[in-house]
């Protein structure tokens, strides 16, 4: 037999252990008044009466208000239509916000989702709840008084509005009363109760108003406040942002771990009771997050979701979906740095206090959200993309184990598209790999590797790292990448992935064989010729992974081809300057690049290019130095070969800047970044003095060239 809305409400939030007592009282009483009844009218169904009371329902038309008030039970107008109707199952979205300030009553059922949204609804009725009031009083004072005591504002009865927070807010139900303007005073009044008595009832309407807040935009949508005033609007966000996560903070209070993790008893009265308004309001910030554009708000609305979200982790479908709109932040071009930090911060907690699941889901979106940031990469975009890799690179350290799966699995991917591109050569295959988003992705790896796997790391925690493993499939991904199409017109991305190398072997002491590759370079036909007089600009090399054809052929482009490969092969061979095996390691290199010099860097029958024949002999004549400097270190040892411990042991002291090759590459740096700064510098002077958009194009003339060559298109 169906309650009252009225009676389930007053039993829900009200009665506890005292009055579920009184209320199994009443219904013994009651059954033996209708046992009574039923047999002096049909002796004969006595027992049948008592084992089937629902066959009993029409002994009820003949009840007081007073008596079924008592019994907790109700009637339905139609019991045909009754018999037929089943509880609807609540949806996830669904919530009520009817809870005071944190009873902890019984919650068998999620609250929000009424049975029949057509069936007549009895708690609208002021009348009847006042004359239930009155008999509540008359039969029981006792905790008639107890009410009185505790909750006087159930006593005042108020018209409230039912809510629906389901997915389609149906603009066809039926509302119960008029929409609510928010005033000044009204949020006067809800951030004093938050703040000083942590009001849950306060948080209530501030939860329902923050929706209608959120929502504004929102049209065919009826809510129970409304929001005009852009004032009130402002004050409600701020209201609502602060003082939600400390009065949820008050009433259920999380314990963090030193690791990191959280633990809160969702299987509490209380948590249960709350869980409809901490959907509704999660729900509503997201359509918030949707819909700002002022950074400062977007970074509040972020920050102030970082104390929520350990009470939001068993919302799977809901954390899945927060989670994108917060990577679309964080990857956005549009977002600046604050806001994309922010964001970081929220998918941080969400990798460190969530299960595995909830990582894998993380990690996988923020790599997602990389891929698809980094496809426009301009000198007005890279630091924003380092910005993301360095961060997103982080994650992946949290929980290793799920680190390793998720980087296996993103870097078969890679190696599935490179052995694609190799075994059916096409125009298009190719470009699957010799695109930014490809290249970016790559170096992302080595980023991540380098972090977690670098040795001064595992040493210090005394075990290898889980994704050490990965390293051996990522470089052989990037030397196949670097070397698919040995042009000259995308000799700017092997650049790129040699300095991806580059860091992954300084950190994880692994050797990469670079040498060959940066050779192949030196070695091909444009830098073996005379160059051609050019008035091109000088390529950027740190946001190009293709010149256009005019390029090709050009001293510019010699000049800066023989730039790079002079500081790579300095930047590849400092990383054993140390090594004890130092000399025999680069024999082959010197002897390479002598035979170079004698045969491509003749005055008469070679390029004629004195700028990059020089620096190639300064990089020989440094590893020279840097060789005899460890062979006369190298005779003073005591120790074999063989001996693990004392190769490894060799020069362990000495700083790598004290090398001749290392006191070489720290001036190199130097120079190349107080060059880099000049640029920059100059480049910002003459964006002041032009237009916005001129500047723009002018910024970026290199890359839109590249992009309007048909034979070399990068786009993915």
């Amino acid at each position: 037999m169906a309650q009252s809305k009225s009676t389930k409400k007053f039993e829900k939030h009200h009665l506890k252990d005292t009055l579920k007592r009184r209320k199994e009282s009443a219904k013994i009483k009651q059954r033996n008044q209708l046992a009574a009844k039923k047999k002096s009218k049909r002796p004969e169904q006595d027992e049948a009466t008592e084992t089937k009371p629902a066959k009993a329902d029409a002994a009820f038309e003949s009840m007081t208000v007073d008596d079924f008030f008592q019994s907790g039970f109700d009637l339905p107008e139609n019991p045909k239509a009754n018999k037929k109707r089943k509880r609807a199952p609540a949806k996830e979205d669904a919530t009520s916000a009817d809870s005071d300030d944190g009873d902890d009553s019984p919650d068998s059922e999620v609250p929000g989702v009424d049975a029949d949204e057509s069936a007549p609804d009895s708690d609208d009725d002021p009348e009847l709840h006042k004359q239930q009031l009155e008999a509540l009083a008359e039969k029981d004072p006792e905790f008639y008084k107890f009410l009185k005591d505790n909750d006087a504002g159930l006593l005042d009865f108020e018209e409230d509005l039912a809510l629906d927070l389901s997915d389609d807010d149906r603009p066809s139900k039926k509302r119960k009363s008029e929409d609510h303007e928010v005033t000044e005073a009204m949020l006067t009044k809800w951030q004093a109760a938050m703040a000083d008595q942590k009001s849950l009832r306060a948080m209530k309407e501030v939860v329902l108003a923050f929706r209608a807040a959120a929502h504004v935009n929102d049209d065919g949508k009826a809510f129970k406040y409304t929001v005009s005033s852009s004032e009130s609007y402002h004050k409600l966000l701020t209201i609502g942002l602060k003082h939600i996560p400390e009065v949820l903070e008050h009433h259920l209070p999380v314990k963090t771990a030193a690791s990191g993790k959280v633990n809160l008893n969702t299987d509490s009265k209380k948590y249960r009771t709350l869980t409809p308004i901490l959907k509704s309001y999660i729900l509503s910030v997201q359509a918030l997050l949707e819909g700002l554009a002022d950074d400062a708000t977007l970074r509040l609305t972020l920050t102030s979701v970082l104390p929520l979200l350990p009470y939001i982790l068993s919302f799977k479908k809901i954390i899945r979906d927060f989670t994108k709109l917060v990577v679309n932040v964080w990857s956005s071009g549009s977002s600046t740095e604050a806001a994309r930090i922010a964001a970081f911060l929220v998918l941080r907690k969400l990798v460190v206090i969530g299960d595995p699941g909830i990582r894998e889901a993380v990690l996988k979106a923020t790599y997602q959200g990389l891929v698809k940031g980094s496809r426009n990469t301009t000198v007005h975009t890279i630091q924003a993309i380092n910005l993301m890799k360095n961060s997103a690179a982080e994650l992946w350290g949290l929980d290793a184990n799920v680190g390793y799966t998720t980087g296996f699995s993103f870097i078969r991917q890679l190696a599935i598209h490179l052995r694609s591109s190799i075994t059916n050569p096409t125009r298009e295959s190719y470009k699957t790999i010799y695109n930014w988003q490809f290249v970016h992705s790559l170096d992302f790896w080595s980023r991540v590797l380098a972090q977690h796997c670098a040795t001064l790391r595992e040493a210090e925690t005394g075990k290898q790292s889980p994704l050490r493993p990965l390293i051996y499939p990522t470089v052989q991904v990037t030397l196949g990448a670097m070397r698919l199409i040995p042009t000259a017109q995308y000799f700017p991305l092997r650049f790129q992935l040699a300095r991806a190398l580059c860091r992954l072997s300084l950190a994880t002491t692994t050797y990469i064989p670079l040498a060959p590759a940066l050779y192949e370079v030196l070695n091909s036909a444009e830098l073996r010729k005379a160059p051609k007089a050019s008035t091109l600009k000088a390529v950027d090399f740190t946001t190009a992974i293709r010149v256009p054809k005019s390029y090709l052929r050009t001293r510019t482009y010699q000049d800066g081809l023989g730039e790079q490969v002079a500081e790579l092969y300095s930047e590849f061979l400092v990383l054993w300057c140390k090594s004890i095996s130092f000399p025999e390691l680069v024999l082959p290199i010197v002897v390479l690049l002598r035979r170079w010099l004698k045969e491509v860097g003749h005055k008469t029958t070679g390029n004629k290019n004195g700028k990059i024949n020089a620096a190639i002999a300064l990089v020989v004549q440094k590893v020279e130095a840097n060789s005899a400097w460890i062979e006369e270190r190298r005779a003073r040892v005591d120790f074999a070969p063989n001996n693990r411990a004392g190769v490894e042991s060799f020069l362990k002291e000495d700083a790598w800047e004290s090398t001749p090759l290392g006191a070489f590459v720290v001036g190199q740096r130097k120079t190349r970044e107080e060059k880099a700064r000049l640029v920059d510098e100059g480049r910002r002077a003459e964006e002041k003095k032009r237009r916005p958009d001129a500047s723009q194009a002018d910024a970026e003339a290199v890359h839109t060239e590249s992009e309007s060559d048909d034979e070399g298109d990068e786009s993915e």
